[in-house]
């Protein structure tokens, strides 16, 4: 829609799509009927949304400025949001291969789960995209309303054109008997008993109070912006991580991206007696946990931090009894308990190489199966360690595979070289564990080097096991500080748009002729009640009711 003229009788020039004058009030486009309330949204300034002939920077402008797109992508993302709750983030796993575990612990509908990327919900490319676009629908709503309103509250004048008086939904009209200066007085005192700013013109008043809850919604906006800038950030590296593992008694593990260690000292755990458990329990002989706890020290890494064979030099900086709701807390990290595993586990093993047909030993060497060293001198032969798996298995195509990091089946592949062996060196395979040489037949595998060669541990003096291994989550969440900042800036703006109303009460004498309108955006009813009080005080008896005109609340 496009005018000629957007000049006011007033003499003041508005801009394109502006409904009331920015001065004076007056209607810009067609006269209003007797009985027509006027449209008081952003006082009827102009937006930049409104223009006539939008550029496509204008249309983008238009798409994010419209509440029902913002609402409509709320919804999208709270759908997306609630999809991710079907079943278990990948996230929350600590060693377990997605693909295989969504389709036999879910069939097929966890299958279709975790091929359509449902099991990473929250930092999918799609989620994150919507979520910028709620934030960019925050700050382009916001703009294109804020600043023309507050221009308008800005630059308000005293006095009004009559039409906009009367076109008000709380609206007096009649005659005083007092002089005019004097009665302006009394209506000055009373509105100042209520609260109200007083602003006097020739004959004209403006009484106004609570105009900052005009702008709670602007700050729940601005609350929110910054609530989701601070989730968004969660993913630069460093701001975020939320780390599960298992950490074996006695050997420090490292927290990844970073310099910290933390170390499993000792876990105890502590159960329900029969006479504490209901004998329901005691018969179908349940056991449960009553209280578990790591005794943990936490390391920083002050050298050989990057030297995946060397031993870490590890500086201790904290110790503390993990409970369950009481984590290890430092420089914002924070460690909790959440589960125990009480079988041992392998750490690390003394083997000696030897010859199984004569007995002969060449040499022994420790083998620590976290930090297992590159090359081992053994004798007159090397061993050069060319694979590792934690957890040993064969996947669909019968190949070699890591099942978990966890050492519940630890298997190591070396390139023996030597005397009478080949100048490249020839692979061996070896499982610490006797168990798992049975099961994947390492004596068949090696063949005939197996014939030759046999790594074997003398005695359970040459073995480090661990006795309990203490399940925990460690979190460090640097935008939590901003998350929370931003929910009490958006509860703030909730509390001043709620709890307050802005009120203006607009009135002017023309000798002894009263004109008196009132606006609000919200609680009519107690607003034409302070009027009607407010006339009272001033000698002019009115009937609340009869000033309410009804029509558009806004």
């Amino acid at each position: 829609m496009a005018f000629v003229n957007t000049k006011c009788e007033c003499g003041h020039q508005n801009s394109v799509g502006t409904v009331l004058c920015e001065a004076c009030g007056k209607p810009q486009y067609e006269e209003p009927g007797p009985d027509a309330v006027l449209e008081m949204r952003y006082d009827g300034v102009a937006r930049k949304s409104q223009k006539a002939k939008p550029s496509w920077i204008d249309l983008v402008w238009n798409f994010f400025s419209s509440v029902k797109i913002a609402i409509i992508l709320i919804i999208i993302t709270l759908i997306g949001a609630s999809l991710g709750t079907i079943y278990p983030q990948e996230s929350n796993f600590i060693s377990l291969d997605a693909a295989i575990y969504y389709k036999q612990t879910y069939g097929t509908l966890g299958h279709f789960y975790y091929q359509f990327g449902l099991s990473h919900t929250y930092e999918s490319w799609w989620f994150i995209t919507l979520l910028v676009m709620i934030g960019a629908s925050l700050v382009i709503c916001s703009l294109d309303r804020v600043l023309p309103l507050y221009r308008a509250l800005h630059k308000q004048k005293v006095r009004k054109h009559e039409q906009f008086i009367t076109g008000q939904r709380v609206v007096y009209q009649g005659e005083i008997k007092e002089e005019p200066e004097a009665w302006l007085d009394k209506m000055s005192g009373a509105f100042k008993k209520r609260g109200y700013r007083i602003v006097r013109d020739d004959g004209a008043l403006l009484a106004e109070k609570n105009r900052f809850s005009r702008w709670g919604p602007y700050l729940n906006h601005i609350g929110l912006i910054v609530f989701l800038m601070a989730v968004l950030a969660r993913s630069i590296p460093g701001w975020h991580m939320e780390y599960h593992a298992g950490f074996p008694q006695g050997e420090p593990r490292e927290i990844p991206n970073t310099p910290y260690y933390l170390q499993n000292d000792h876990f105890t755990v502590e159960y329900y007696s029969e006479d504490e458990m209901p004998e329901q329990f005691v018969k179908e002989g349940r056991v449960f946990a009553k209280l578990f706890e790591t005794k943990a020290t936490l390391f920083r890494c002050v050298d050989k931090c990057d030297d995946p064979v060397a031993e870490p030099v590890l500086e201790k900086v904290r110790q503390h009894d993990i409970r369950v709701n009481d984590p290890l807390e430092y420089d914002g990290i924070s460690a909790y308990q959440f589960d125990f595993d009480l079988t041992p586990k392998l750490v690390a093993l003394k083997p000696e190489l030897r010859n199984p047909a004569t007995g002969e030993v060449y040499g022994q060497f420790e083998l620590k199966v976290s930090r297992t060293e590159r090359e081992y001198k053994v004798g007159p032969y090397t061993l050069e360690l060319t694979s590792k798996f934690m957890e040993f298995g064969l996947n669909s195509q019968g190949e070699p595979t890591n099942m978990s990091q966890e050492p519940n089946a630890p298997a190591f592949i070396f390139l023996m070289k030597g005397p009478g062996l080949s100048d490249e060196g020839e692979p061996y395979l070896y499982f610490p564990l006797q168990k798992d040489k049975f099961r994947f037949q390492q004596d068949v595998i090696n063949g005939k080097l197996g014939e030759r060669f046999e790594l074997r541990v003398p005695s359970m003096d040459d073995v480090t096991m661990s006795e309990s291994t203490s399940y925990l989550t460690v979190r460090k969440d640097t935008a939590m500080p901003f998350i929370w900042s931003g929910a009490a800036i958006s509860m703030i703006g909730l509390i001043m748009g709620f709890y307050w109303q802005h009120r203006r009460v607009w009135l002017q004498l023309d000798g002894q002729n009263l004109a008196l309108g009132a606006h609000t955006n919200k609680n009519w009813f107690g607003l034409r009640n302070e009027v009607a009080r407010a006339l009272a005080a001033a000698d002019v008896q009115v009937d609340a009711k009869m000033i309410d005109r009804g029509g558009n609340r806004d």
